[in-house]
């Protein structure tokens, strides 16, 4: 059965606003000619605006004004004006304006203009739109934007501008169709969204969601949890509207490169439960709740540290980091999704009252007599681009190590913490550093800093590496790869004796010799010998690379 949108309007997420009232008309600038954007038959057609002609260096050179009254909506129609939009805003974020109200058949986005026109299946459900956002601001990517009746009574599109010739517009105009053909089976339209996070290569946490789904809008609730070995999160917005858009935006999209992919649907639930705030779940509606930890409560309510939305602030107790400190920052702008304020973790943008991002790692209990600057340049290698690193003058067993980006710092930190290396658990955190300082000149040091910023052999240094897809936990199983067909296996299972380790099996890739597997004899093997054999020299012009494998021989 399906679920029909109904025509009352949704309940406002966003305090009343008008229209600006100092513009006492809008000029909408249209190339002349064949092509022309308004007809003067009364419809909008898709015209060159959308390609402009290459001879014109200028798209108001040439053109005809038509007046558009925003005093005087006008009459009633179907097609929808929208003015004021984003210059980076999709079909698919115009569309999924016009989603709760009914049925979208069709949708012109203007990019030079910072318009768009959206036409709905009747006046009936172009009226309520109207309504609404008459009284309700709509907004698109944190600008308000401005929807009132167009003087145009359809969409007319030609042959040649079809949306059928513009991707885009006809994927938006499919999922608007989609969604409202949904039927109960999957939940209908609803506050609640169920998450599924696919081939989930680095670590997705609550905050990570909270940042990229805050996006679209107000996030009230997430709880997270596992389900047939795949992280899933119920997400709970405050309106039907809000989640729709989130739905529309998010689904389908990567939160890293080619990986961690967005599967999004409705929950059947209507409201979401919580009872504890902490990295599982949360409700930002009620900061106050307790963490389920009895001895993290107990120092919260003496006031030794503090609760707060959108953070968890909880204390760590290693090392320098004594002292309370946030939760990390992590967001990465989705594949497709222009960045804003809640997804831009990676690019070093700071949401209100969250703590600034921190590339630097304090690693500390490392083994005195074996750690090097080059040793710990080598192992937080795998996970990320290491610019320098500092081992502690006074506490040796100590060391600062800063990464290029903030994700990669959760990377090494859920990958190398708590691993034994050297013969001692080491343990990884944030620092309470924003830097690894260089010793002044001058200044005794002992070779114990190191600047790594140009150093080639960073695994991913261009933009959308493939190592990104690549990056597994520390395992008995090394993937060797750049070896020269002059080497056999015989010297390569040498070196690695030679380097400490117990060759337990080897085995060169049938179709490219060049790369091979070899199974050591315990993980903490494999992390020494990735340390020591890494850029290994095995020719005069090739020299070994070393990581992590999820495979076995």
């Amino acid at each position: 059965m399906k679920r029909p949108f109904s025509n009352n309007p949704p309940v406002c997420p966003i305090s009343p606003a008008t229209l600006p009232q100092d513009d006492d008309e809008e000029m909408l600038q249209v190339e002349r000619g064949s092509d022309e954007l308004l007809s003067q038959t009364g419809a909008v057609s898709n015209g060159s605006v959308m390609s402009p002609a290459p001879n014109h260096a200028d798209n108001n050179n040439d053109a005809k004004k038509v007046k558009l009254d925003t005093k005087n909506p006008g009459a009633p129609s179907r097609v929808i004006h929208i003015r004021n939009i984003p210059n980076e805003v999709t079909e698919a974020e115009i569309v999924h304006l016009g989603i709760p109200f009914g049925k979208v058949t069709n949708v012109l986005v203007l990019k030079g203009k910072n318009q768009a026109f959206l036409e709905m299946s009747d006046e009936v459900c172009a009226t309520t739109m109207v309504n609404y956002f008459t009284n309700c601001t709509a907004q698109l990517r944190g600008r308000a934007v401005y929807v009132q009746f167009s003087n145009h009574k359809e969409l007319k599109t030609d042959q040649t501008h079809s949306n059928a010739q513009n991707p885009s517009a006809q994927a938006a105009l499919q999922a608007a169709q989609a969604l409202v053909n949904q039927t109960d089976t999957q939940g209908g339209p609803n506050t609640v969204l169920r998450v599924i996070v696919e081939h989930m290569i680095y670590p997705v946490t609550l905050d990570v969601l909270y940042q990229i789904f805050s996006r679209v809008g107000k996030v009230l609730k997430i709880v997270t949890f596992t389900k047939n070995n795949t992280f899933q999160a119920l997400i709970q917005y405050p309106d039907v509207v809000t989640a729709q858009a989130a739905k529309m935006t998010l689904d389908g999209q990567n939160i890293y490169n080619a990986c961690c992919t967005l599967r999004i649907e409705y929950s059947k639930l209507s409201n979401l439960n919580v009872k504890y705030n902490n990295d599982k779940s949360r409700d930002y509606t009620n900061p106050n709740l307790p963490t389920g930890d009895p001895a993290l409560d107990s120092a919260l309510a003496i006031g030794v540290s503090s609760l707060s939305a959108p953070n968890l602030n909880l204390p760590n107790r290693t090392g320098e980091n004594a002292t309370p400190t946030g939760m990390p920052f992590t967001g990465m702008p989705l594949a497709g999704v222009t960045p804003t304020a809640a997804a831009l973790g990676a690019a070093g943008i700071r949401l209100p009252g969250q703590p600034s991002p921190n590339c630097v790692l304090l690693v500390s209990n490392l083994n005195e007599e074996m750690v090097t600057p080059d040793a710990l340049f080598t192992l937080f290698g795998v996970y990320g681009d290491v610019q320098r690193v500092k081992i502690l003058f006074n506490k040796k067993d100590n060391a600062l190590v800063q990464m290029s980006e903030p994700h990669q710092t959760q990377l090494a930190i859920s990958h190398l913490d708590k691993m034994k290396t050297w013969g001692k658990q080491i343990r990884v955190t944030l620092s309470k550093h924003q830097t690894v300082q260089l010793p002044k000149e001058g200044q005794p040091d002992a070779g114990l800093t190191k600047d790594y910023s140009n150093s080639p052999l960073h695994r991913f240094k261009k933009p959308g590496s493939k190592n990104y897809q690549n990056i597994y936990p520390p395992s008995a199983t090394l993937h060797l790869s750049n070896i020269p067909p002059t080497v056999d296996e015989e010297q390569i299972k040498e070196a690695f004796t030679h380097a400490g380790a117990s060759v337990k099996a080897f085995k060169f890739f049938p179709k490219d010799r060049k790369m091979a597997l070899i199974q050591l004899g315990s993980v903490e093997e494999a992390i020494a010998a990735l340390i020591k054999m890494h850029n290994f020299q095995l020719s005069d012009s090739s020299h070994l690379r070393v990581s992590f494998s999820k495979s076995t021989i």
